[in-house]
Protein backbone atom coordinates (compact mmCIF):
# COMPACT_ATOMS: atom_id res chain seq x y z
CA UNK A 1 0.00 0.00 0.00
CA UNK A 2 1.20 3.49 -0.81
CA UNK A 3 1.48 6.07 1.93
CA UNK A 4 -0.85 9.02 1.27
CA UNK A 5 -0.13 11.27 4.26
CA UNK A 6 2.13 14.30 4.30
CA UNK A 7 3.77 15.60 7.46
CA UNK A 8 4.89 19.16 7.98
CA UNK A 9 7.27 18.99 10.92
CA UNK A 10 7.56 22.77 11.25
CA UNK A 11 3.77 23.11 11.52
CA UNK A 12 3.33 19.73 13.24
CA UNK A 13 0.50 18.81 10.89
CA UNK A 14 -0.44 15.55 9.23
CA UNK A 15 -2.54 15.85 6.07
CA UNK A 16 -4.29 12.99 4.27
CA UNK A 17 -6.59 13.15 1.24
CA UNK A 18 -9.27 10.86 -0.15
CA UNK A 19 -11.47 11.18 -3.23
CA UNK A 20 -15.02 9.94 -3.68
CA UNK A 21 -17.17 9.52 -6.76
CA UNK A 22 -20.27 10.84 -5.02
CA UNK A 23 -21.78 14.09 -3.89
CA UNK A 24 -20.32 16.33 -1.21
CA UNK A 25 -23.56 15.85 0.77
CA UNK A 26 -23.09 12.07 0.77
CA UNK A 27 -19.54 12.34 2.12
CA UNK A 28 -20.61 15.00 4.63
CA UNK A 29 -23.32 12.68 5.95
CA UNK A 30 -20.69 9.96 6.43
CA UNK A 31 -18.59 12.18 8.70
CA UNK A 32 -21.32 14.19 10.43
CA UNK A 33 -24.38 11.95 10.92
CA UNK A 34 -24.06 9.43 13.75
CA UNK A 35 -25.71 6.54 11.90
CA UNK A 36 -23.44 7.03 8.86
CA UNK A 37 -20.32 7.63 11.00
CA UNK A 38 -21.03 4.33 12.76
CA UNK A 39 -20.34 2.44 9.53
CA UNK A 40 -16.62 3.21 9.66
CA UNK A 41 -15.59 4.96 12.90
CA UNK A 42 -18.10 5.22 15.74
CA UNK A 43 -21.25 6.93 16.95
CA UNK A 44 -21.96 10.21 18.63
CA UNK A 45 -24.67 11.25 21.07
CA UNK A 46 -25.70 14.58 22.45
CA UNK A 47 -26.72 17.92 21.03
CA UNK A 48 -24.18 19.36 18.58
CA UNK A 49 -25.61 22.85 19.12
CA UNK A 50 -24.00 22.80 22.60
CA UNK A 51 -20.58 22.57 20.96
CA UNK A 52 -19.83 19.11 22.34
CA UNK A 53 -20.92 15.57 21.51
CA UNK A 54 -19.90 12.27 23.06
CA UNK A 55 -18.20 9.88 20.61
CA UNK A 56 -17.84 6.14 21.05
CA UNK A 57 -15.43 4.50 18.61
CA UNK A 58 -16.64 1.12 17.33
CA UNK A 59 -13.92 -0.10 14.96
CA UNK A 60 -11.34 -0.89 17.63
CA UNK A 61 -10.39 -4.37 18.86
CA UNK A 62 -11.54 -3.55 22.40
CA UNK A 63 -14.60 -1.55 23.46
CA UNK A 64 -13.75 2.12 23.87
CA UNK A 65 -15.32 4.51 26.37
CA UNK A 66 -17.24 7.50 25.07
CA UNK A 67 -15.24 10.72 25.06
CA UNK A 68 -16.34 14.33 24.56
CA UNK A 69 -15.52 15.91 21.22
CA UNK A 70 -15.51 19.70 21.12
CA UNK A 71 -16.97 20.96 17.85
CA UNK A 72 -14.76 23.88 16.89
CA UNK A 73 -16.11 24.55 13.40
CA UNK A 74 -19.09 23.16 11.55
CA UNK A 75 -19.89 24.46 8.07
CA UNK A 76 -22.04 21.86 6.32
CA UNK A 77 -21.18 20.35 3.91
CA UNK A 78 -17.69 21.83 3.63
CA UNK A 79 -15.83 21.77 6.95
CA UNK A 80 -15.87 20.08 10.34
CA UNK A 81 -13.23 20.67 13.03
CA UNK A 82 -13.17 18.87 16.35
CA UNK A 83 -10.85 18.62 19.32
CA UNK A 84 -10.73 15.65 21.65
CA UNK A 85 -8.55 14.63 24.56
CA UNK A 86 -8.43 10.95 25.40
CA UNK A 87 -5.97 8.47 26.87
CA UNK A 88 -3.80 8.82 23.75
CA UNK A 89 -3.48 12.60 23.86
CA UNK A 90 -5.17 15.63 22.36
CA UNK A 91 -6.37 15.46 18.77
CA UNK A 92 -7.23 18.56 16.73
CA UNK A 93 -8.83 17.39 13.50
CA UNK A 94 -10.29 19.21 10.51
CA UNK A 95 -12.11 17.60 7.59
CA UNK A 96 -12.55 19.87 4.59
CA UNK A 97 -14.65 18.83 1.60
CA UNK A 98 -14.70 20.16 -1.94
CA UNK A 99 -16.63 18.96 -4.96
CA UNK A 100 -15.74 19.29 -8.66
CA UNK A 101 -17.35 17.49 -11.61
CA UNK A 102 -18.90 14.64 -9.60
CA UNK A 103 -15.83 14.02 -7.44
CA UNK A 104 -15.69 14.98 -3.78
CA UNK A 105 -12.31 15.43 -2.13
CA UNK A 106 -11.83 15.15 1.63
CA UNK A 107 -8.70 16.61 3.19
CA UNK A 108 -8.14 15.54 6.80
CA UNK A 109 -5.67 17.62 8.79
CA UNK A 110 -4.46 16.75 12.26
CA UNK A 111 -2.71 19.62 14.03
CA UNK A 112 -0.16 19.50 16.83
CA UNK A 113 1.04 16.02 15.93
CA UNK A 114 3.84 14.78 18.12
CA UNK A 115 6.50 13.60 15.66
CA UNK A 116 7.26 10.67 17.96
CA UNK A 117 3.73 9.31 17.47
CA UNK A 118 3.53 9.83 13.71
CA UNK A 119 4.50 6.22 13.01
CA UNK A 120 1.29 5.09 14.78
CA UNK A 121 -0.96 8.03 13.89
CA UNK A 122 -0.32 7.95 10.13
CA UNK A 123 -1.18 4.29 9.54
CA UNK A 124 -4.21 4.67 11.80
CA UNK A 125 -5.64 7.49 9.73
CA UNK A 126 -4.85 5.65 6.49
CA UNK A 127 -6.94 2.73 7.80
CA UNK A 128 -9.82 4.88 9.05
CA UNK A 129 -10.00 6.93 5.86
CA UNK A 130 -9.97 3.78 3.73
CA UNK A 131 -12.84 2.56 5.92
CA UNK A 132 -14.65 5.83 5.17
CA UNK A 133 -14.14 5.32 1.43
CA UNK A 134 -15.45 1.76 1.73
CA UNK A 135 -18.49 2.92 3.73
CA UNK A 136 -19.36 5.65 1.22
CA UNK A 137 -18.93 3.41 -1.82
CA UNK A 138 -20.34 0.24 -0.20
CA UNK A 139 -17.05 -1.58 -0.79
CA UNK A 140 -15.25 -4.18 1.31
CA UNK A 141 -14.45 -2.64 4.69
CA UNK A 142 -10.79 -2.83 5.83
CA UNK A 143 -10.67 -5.01 8.95
CA UNK A 144 -8.45 -5.06 12.01
CA UNK A 145 -6.56 -7.93 10.36
CA UNK A 146 -5.99 -5.66 7.36
CA UNK A 147 -4.68 -3.01 9.71
CA UNK A 148 -2.07 -5.41 11.08
CA UNK A 149 -0.97 -6.77 7.70
CA UNK A 150 -1.37 -3.75 5.39
CA UNK A 151 -1.45 -0.52 7.41
CA UNK A 152 0.78 -1.14 10.45
CA UNK A 153 3.82 -1.83 8.22
CA UNK A 154 3.46 1.75 6.93
CA UNK A 155 4.83 2.90 10.30
CA UNK A 156 8.39 2.80 8.91
CA UNK A 157 7.45 5.11 6.04
CA UNK A 158 5.68 7.49 8.41
CA UNK A 159 8.66 7.51 10.78
CA UNK A 160 10.84 8.43 7.81
CA UNK A 161 8.73 11.57 7.22
CA UNK A 162 10.08 13.06 10.43
CA UNK A 163 13.14 15.11 9.59
CA UNK A 164 15.72 15.36 12.36
CA UNK A 165 16.22 18.87 13.67
CA UNK A 166 19.69 20.32 13.17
Amino acid sequence: MTLTGRFDGAQQTLVLTRQFTTTIDDVWASIAESDRLSRWFGTWTGDPSTGTVSVTMNAEAEPMPAVPYEIRRCEPPKALSVRVTDEYGTWSLTAELTAVDGTTTLVLTQEDVDAETLEQTGPGWEWYLDRLVAAVHADRMPTLEDFETIYAPMSREYAALVQPTV
